[in-house]
């Protein structure tokens, strides 16, 4: 059976391949590209250097979500993020907006937003009610406790169970006001209020999250403290980890990778798919025979 995923004005296969969703931070203060997309301009050119480099979504975030990081003003989260989701709307590639808050959601639906990837889960009071009668996809992740607080303590009895029950929780208050699920995917939240054995049995059991669930998984591992903590790198050297937590999240079953390193995670990830999969290889080929390359 084809696994389709609506995501507003596109739909995928996503049996067919995993998509890359780019990360494009609007933010001075993101963990790991703070600062560098901050401008209108800029932020513009990083999205159309993606698309070039084979990107299948484009996630625009005004809000840093990074450990310990403050809230954000709504005013000044629109003021960051509306002017460049207007101009990238025609870029013909399919727009998420990260944000938690409602009003952030609404304003992106009028301007034609595809997809709404909330790290609150739809929690806060009037976000279902928000996006319950668009035709956007939406992403629930996991969190414990908020960013603020996430990662001074993180428990679990078994954080596999306990973020499944989690997931499906919110999955059901979805369904019950009428939201299809071909719209929606989940995220077990790396990062957010784990350590790192949490995250690493996360990562393996992302099959397990998938199967009992019944709903695709967006895995974003990319340069987190995860990966540094297994390579010993600071997060401007952690391109191969992020690489290989991007493969091993697909080889679990992870449908949606979020990353800052597009064109090297879509070049890995057509290697492996090469590698593994006779029928990927045979269709490339035909490609490139009909286009005479």
């Amino acid at each position: 059976m084809r696994q389709y995923f609506q995501c507003g004005r596109f739909g995928f296969d996503l049996v067919a391949k995993p998509l890359v969703m780019g990360i494009l931070n609007v933010t001075p203060d993101s963990f790991s590209d703070g600062g560098r997309f901050g401008s209108l301009e800029f932020a513009l050119s990083r999205a159309e250097d993606m698309v070039i480099e084979g990107v299948d979504l484009i996630d625009i975030g005004g809000e840093s979500s990074r450990p310990g990081a403050p809230a954000l003003a709504l005013d000044e989260e629109l003021r960051r993020v509306m002017p460049v989701l207007y101009a990238l709307r025609d870029l013909g590639k399919p727009l998420s907006i990260d944000t938690y808050k409602p009003e952030v959601m609404r304003e992106a639906i009028l301007a034609g937003v595809d997809m709404i990837n909330d790290i609150n889960a739809f929690r806060a009071p009037g976000a279902l009610e928000a996006v319950a009668g668009s035709d956007c996809a939406l992403c629930v992740m996991h969190m414990q406790s908020s960013p603020q607080t996430m990662q001074q303590a993180p428990s679990y009895d078994d954080v596999v169970r306990e973020v499944t029950d989690f997931l499906r929780e919110r999955i059901d208050a979805m369904l019950a006001i009428g939201i299809e699920r071909q719209r929606i995917c989940i995220d077990p939240g790396f990062g957010f209020g784990k350590t790192v054995e949490h995250n690493y049995a996360l990562l393996r059991n992302i099959g397990k999250l998938q199967q009992e669930l019944g709903l695709p998984v967006l895995a974003g591992v990319s340069r987190k403290s995860m990966i540094g903590a297994v390579t010993g790198k600071p997060v401007e050297q952690r391109l191969a980890g992020s690489l290989a937590g991007a493969l091993a999240a697909v080889a679990q079953g992870a449908r949606i990778v979020r990353v800052h390193d597009v064109v090297e995670t879509v070049d890995a990830l057509t290697v492996w798919q090469a590698g593994t999969t006779h029928s990927f290889i045979h269709s490339f080929t035909e490609q490139k025979r009909k286009h005479g390359t």
